[in-house]
């Protein structure tokens, strides 16, 4: 390969966005980029080129339509659904971690496996940046690291066993690093792929593009979390897919990672040799791309933070979300901890894809205002007792275990507690977007808009991790059975338990973080909230950024 074959672009601007997600409170939505519109100059520029071509060639020109690039909308939706694949993975991991009874805070350290498509800002100027020119500009970055999250989906079936069941409990260190390789890789193939989607289709059908990253990522969510869970629980298999009882599921991770890393290898090397990045069809208008610079990008998105409206404003992003931390991130695990099959917990997301595909529409209805932020401040309280009510959950939990599991009306209740957060949850979030929306500065809204959602995101990320690093510190256990020992840590616990004791709870730490985060979270709403909204009241001249020529 030719030295000549590496471009880096120093002129125009940044075409394409690195992310939008919504939070994770699961990480479907959380990991969806965004893609800004054309900019007008750039458009009427296009138009005059294709005016020209008209004008040399009478033949009639004919709408391409949908019908013909499905092709291409099949080749997006695919691509996305594979980059949700590791990352529903990701999540039922710490679900299979606490059936084995690991501490919070490995939990914790796991948790920063989610942290890549919340940072992947910082490296997606080199991403747009530096490619070779002949294998295609997003080719350059989506075949090595489709072909690296192949294989490292292949080392992971061969060795997941050994670091899930090794004498001394989960290798958590070291399926920490291997997962947050997988999102650091599947949030690179995002960026590729979201610039990509800008060119691949026609502009008249670029607006699909949206449309595959959110269904596309949903899906592979879903097969990598959701699906898995179930055929992987024997309870599940036996009940309801077998008609003879095994004491296994019917797909092991080992198995399902071996599957999908194999998907990845072929699929990649057939994109590689058979789909070329530069094809431009005939009588197909094609969306032209922004290019900038890595060091212009970098100073640009310092010359933003250092704006006082936006300072202040990342601040409160980055706090706002403490007082749901205990919450969003705990809850769950408490769940199964209590005995509630993971795979059950799973399941109970299905209902509510209908829900979050219906929430945002109607929602917005309430954000296109000029005061979005005002839906923010009044879901906020409501979000705080829906965390109290989660703690109530998972008290009320152990009282209701049958011997067969659970009754259908606990389900019920569940199902109900997470619907209504998620619509405390989805009012937060789409008012946050439409202001995040309404003050970027139009003339680089793309790296605007990408600035706030990963400021966004990561005001969720961190809570979450500290929430878990902390139960364990604040739980209070004593040694019964056992006199003169104790169970402050898990070498006393093991004392305790040789000695003929038994470590007991009387103090969760769950229960005791649930408080303290509605306490820090109403101090937040009554005292920073208002200055959120007030943040409304200042003029467009104060959101735009003065850049140094």
């Amino acid at each position: 390969m030719e030295p000549s074959d590496v471009v880096t672009h120093k002129n125009g601007r940044q075409r394409k966005v690195a992310g939008a997600n919504l939070p994770d409170e699961d990480m479907r939505y959380m990991n969806r980029g965004e893609m800004s519109a054309s900019e007008p100059d750039i458009e009427d520029e296009a138009e005059g080129l294709i005016r020209g071509s008209d004008s040399e060639d009478r033949r009639p020109r004919v709408q391409p339509g949908i019908r013909g690039e499905l092709g291409n909308v099949s080749l997006l939706l695919f691509l996305y659904v594979l980059q949700g694949i590791p990352l529903g993975l990701a999540g039922s991991i710490p679900l299979i971690l606490q059936s084995k009874s690991v501490s919070y805070k490995d939990q914790a350290f796991f948790s920063f496996v989610f942290w890549p498509f919340s940072l992947k800002l910082l490296w997606a100027p080199l991403v747009d940046a530096l490619y070779f020119s002949r294998f295609g500009r997003r080719k350059s970055w989506l075949v090595p690291t489709q072909y690296l999250l192949g294989l490292f989906m292949l080392y992971l079936s061969a060795t997941v066993n050994s670091l899930l069941q090794s004498e001394g409990g989960p290798k958590v260190v070291t399926l920490t690093g291997v997962f947050f390789t997988l999102a650091f890789l599947a949030a690179t193939q995002d960026i590729a792929v979201d610039g990509w989607a800008l060119t691949m289709l026609s502009r008249e059908n670029v607006g699909y593009a949206s449309t595959c990253n959110s269904v596309g990522q949903t899906a592979g969510y879903f097969l990598g979390n959701v699906l898995f869970l179930a055929l992987e629980s024997a309870d599940f298999c036996n009940k309801y897919l077998r008609i003879v009882p095994k004491d296994t599921g019917i797909v092991t991770l080992s198995d399902f990672l071996f599957f999908w890393g194999v998907v990845f290898l072929v699929s990649t090397t057939l994109v590689a040799i058979f789909k070329r990045e530069n094809e431009h069809g005939k009588k197909k208008r094609r969306v032209q791309e922004e290019t900038q610079g890595v060091m212009e990008t970098y100073r640009l998105l310092f010359s933003i933070i250092k704006m006082p409206t936006v300072f202040t404003f990342c601040v409160l992003l980055l706090t706002a979300k403490i007082g749901f931390s205990a919450a969003d991130a705990v809850t769950g695990l408490k769940l199964v901890e209590a005995g509630v099959p993971k795979a059950q917990l799973a399941l109970l997301a299905v209902p509510m894809v209908p829900l979050q595909i219906l929430l945002p529409v109607v929602i917005s209805r309430y954000t296109a205002g000029p005061r979005p932020l005002d839906v923010f401040y009044k879901a906020f309280p409501f979000r705080l007792l829906i965390g109290l009510e989660y703690a109530l959950l998972v008290w009320w939990t152990p009282s209701v275990k049958q011997e067969g599991g659970f009754p259908v009306y606990y389900y019920s209740v569940v199902l109900l507690s997470y619907a209504v957060h998620q619509v405390a949850l989805y009012s937060m979030y789409v008012a946050c977007m439409a202001f995040h929306a309404k003050v970027s500065d139009p003339l680089i809204g793309g790296t605007y808009m990408t600035l706030l959602n990963t400021v966004t995101n990561l005001g969720g990320n961190w809570p979450s991790t500290v929430a878990l690093w902390m139960v364990d510190p604040l739980t209070s256990k004593e040694c019964q059975g056992a006199v003169g020992q104790s169970c402050g840590s898990p070498e006393e616990a093991g004392l305790c338990v040789k000695e003929g004791g038994a470590c007991v709870t009387t103090l969760d730490g769950y229960y005791v973080e649930s408080v303290v985060c509605v306490v820090i979270g109403l101090t937040w709403w009554v005292w920073l909230g208002k200055k959120m909204r007030r943040l409304q009241e200042q003029s467009p001249a104060a959101w735009r950024c003065r850049i140094n020529q």
